[in-house]
């Protein structure tokens, strides 16, 4: 378990890795029901929507998008939406972050 957990760490350091649905609900511990609810809630969101479900691909930062809401809800008990929201917020903080200079 631990060498897969090492790959899908070392999978999502490369900027153009990518994840079938089956890879992304292995490596996040979940149901293709649950994520598919992600990608409604718009948490994470196919390359190319116009596959069918079991040929969509992820961009490896799904991963992390999908385990931050597993935690919001595990250790917050905020519903699917919140979480959606939470992430929203927390990319955006990221983003100014990286604008803000360094002096």
């Amino acid at each position: 378990m631990q060498t897969a957990l090492n790959e899908v760490i070392g999978r999502i350091l490369e900027d153009d890795a990518r994840f079938s649905l089956e890879e992304l609900c292995r490596s996040c511990n979940l149901l293709p029901e649950q994520l598919l609810e992600m990608v409604d809630e718009g948490i994470i969101d196919p390359i190319d929507y116009q596959q069918t479900t079991t040929a969509w691909q992820f961009a490896g930062n799904s991963v992390v998008r999908v385990r931050t809401v597993i935690r919001l809800q595990r250790d917050l008990g905020v519903n699917l939406a919140g979480a959606a929201l939470a992430v929203e917020l927390l990319d955006e903080i990221k983003g100014l972050r990286g604008n803000v200079p360094r002096g």
